[in-house]
């Protein structure tokens, strides 16, 4: 079915393979092949191409086979699809590449803190850095598991494919003037990956996720792009969002503990964490505003015991970082494991959340910082994944845009939009989670006139909803787009809270507000008209 024989045969005539080496290896041989530089911290500092500073979406494809294009989303602008004979072009062009290269690294880790549920993942890369960043990023292998069920993953970052050779196969590139020489692809049946050309991390972590995010729904478990995090007392709470949104950094709350910052799955028994480390974005990040983020970057420790890799960070020649400067990219990121975050649960896995975060970087400064909603409401702002995209998530990106990205995650949601909202619709009336709206983006004026809120007020404001104290509140009907925004927040001046208030000029605001509202209204019709959406829910799309 697969490549196993064309994989084994590569390895086994391989003479300079590292099979699962350990981690102080890795770190090792990743500095000494100058894949990357030492910090003053001990953490490794590493940068990409230009072109693969973000994720590659136009060049990222799914198999088109047999008991997979009916289910997929291909109307979806993130869904491409390939045929299995080009995929097969790609994993023999990976494995030749493979075979003349002076080592190859190979890990066998998993995806899924609950091994219910893991998927065992072969990862063979010709990149010390990459080794080490699964080594960070997936869990350990589970006991017992087949290795029938295994994904293999071939990575090949700072190599390309050759344009004539896949011309009309893969996507033409207007700006190269040629067919793309970058491709990400993955094959769900036969269970076999492929990154080419995209010396972005993210893009094997992504890979993944798409892929499990594909494979849980038939175990009837709703995955979700989602950090979470655990009270004292046991209490769940989940953070939606799209990267840039603030998932990461309000998950990592030193009062609590994190169970995971990207990726998780909700089952029967709870919630469950796809890693086993975190990725996060470093642009602006102070030791005031995210103690564990940075903790975990800039603690200071001996090079074979730290392991944390930086990614396109602005560093000085005395290994100092400047985490504000942009002039690379916005999107410079930190690989650490879970195991860095102090007071982290390490075992991933929690009970059925108490509260539900959305989590969107409004760019326009319309949105209230907090608001309530109903099941109708979450279901709306569920299927809309409404944020603004932030420069650097994705190449070519260097202003925000408003986007639509259906369940906070739409580039790593491949199956019809009915599976995952459907699943959600359930979930919430069986185990009666609270929904909240919270913009991590701008107040008083659009981007570029207004601020960007303090991390510290919607701190204060996401903790009021965890310990219950917003749902007593009274709140305020926004009618343009139908939500609940509570009058008052403990820890938060009243006037914040109404996002018309902190405008200047009111009916700039107006002006702003209702045309963001009929991008939402635009949008709802464009994408799901025709697809039997509840009528209550409907009614719940912001200029309608």
């Amino acid at each position: 079915m697969g490549f196993e024989r064309d994989i084994e045969n590569m390895l086994g005539a391989h003479p300079g393979v590292r099979d699962n080496p350990g981690r102080r290896g890795l770190i090792g041989e990743a500095i000494s092949r100058r894949e990357a530089l030492l910090s003053e911290s001990g953490a490794l500092a590493t940068w990409t191409p230009p072109d693969s500073t973000g994720r590659r979406p136009q060049d990222t494809y799914i198999v088109d086979s047999p008991g997979v294009h009916e289910a997929v989303d291909w109307s979806s602008p993130y869904c491409h699809a390939l045929s299995p004979e080009t995929m097969g072009m790609l994993v023999r062009d990976a494995l030749r590449e493979l075979r003349k290269k002076e080592r190859v690294y190979v890990t066998d880790r998993a995806l899924g803190a609950d091994p219910n549920y893991a998927l065992p993942v072969r990862t063979i890369t010709d990149r010390a850095l990459v080794a080490l960043f699964t080594d960070n990023m997936f869990c350990p292998l589970p006991r017992g598991i087949p290795v029938q069920a295994r994904f293999t993953l071939l990575v090949l970052p700072y190599d390309r494919l050759d344009p004539e050779r896949y011309e009309g196969k893969l996507r033409f590139d207007p700006e190269a003037g040629r067919t793309s020489d970058v491709a990400v692809a993955m094959d769900f049946y036969r269970r076999i990956g492929v990154v080419y050309g995209s010396a972005y991390l993210g893009s094997v972590k992504k890979l993944m996720f798409t892929v499990m995010n594909w494979l849980l729904p038939e175990m009837g478990v709703l995955p979700l792009h989602c950090g979470a995090s655990e009270g004292p007392e046991g209490d769940v709470a989940l953070f939606l969002g799209l990267s840039g949104t603030g998932k990461t950094s309000l998950s990592s709350d030193p009062a609590r503990r994190l169970i995971g910052d990207d990726e998780h799955g909700w089952t029967g028994e709870g919630i469950f964490n796809m890693e086993a480390g975190c990725y996060a974005k470093l642009i602006g990040l102070s030791r005031e505003k995210e103690p564990d983020i940075w903790w975990a970057v800039m603690h200071r420790a001996p090079p074979e015991e730290h392991g944390a890799i930086v990614e396109n960070a602005m560093i000085y020649p005395d290994g100092r970082f400047d985490f504000s400067d942009r002039r690379l990219t916005e999107n410079s990121r930190a690989s650490y494991p879970l195991s860095f975050v102090r007071g982290a649960k390490l075992e991933g896995r929690g009970g059925h959340p108490r509260v539900i975060f959305f989590l969107t970087a409004d760019a326009n400064g319309v949105l209230p910082p907090i608001a309530r909603l109903t099941k109708q409401q979450a279901m709306l702002w569920f299927l809309m994944g409404y944020t603004s995209k932030l420069a650097g998530t994705e190449t070519g990106v260097i202003e925000p845009v408003s986007t639509f990205s259906r369940f906070f995650g739409a580039p790593f949601m491949p199956r019809l939009p009915g599976v995952y909202a459907g699943m959600l619709g359930e979930f919430l009336d069986r185990y009666g989670a609270r929904v909240y709206l919270v913009n991590t983006g701008w107040s008083g004026g659009p981007y570029g006139e207004g601020r960007r809120m303090d991390i510290r007020l919607t701190r204060s404001m996401v903790r009021a909803a965890i310990s219950g104290a917003l749902e007593g509140a009274e709140v305020r009907e926004d009618r343009r787009f139908h939500l609940l925004v509570p009058q008052r927040c403990p820890g938060v001046p009243e006037e914040i809270l109404w996002p018309r208030d902190t405008w200047r000029d009111k009916s700039a605001y107006d002006r702003r507000a209702d045309a963001l509202a009929q991008e939402f209204r635009r949008h709802f019709e464009l994408a799901f008209s025709g697809q039997a959406i509840d009528p209550k829910v409907a009614a719940q799309c912001p200029g309608r």
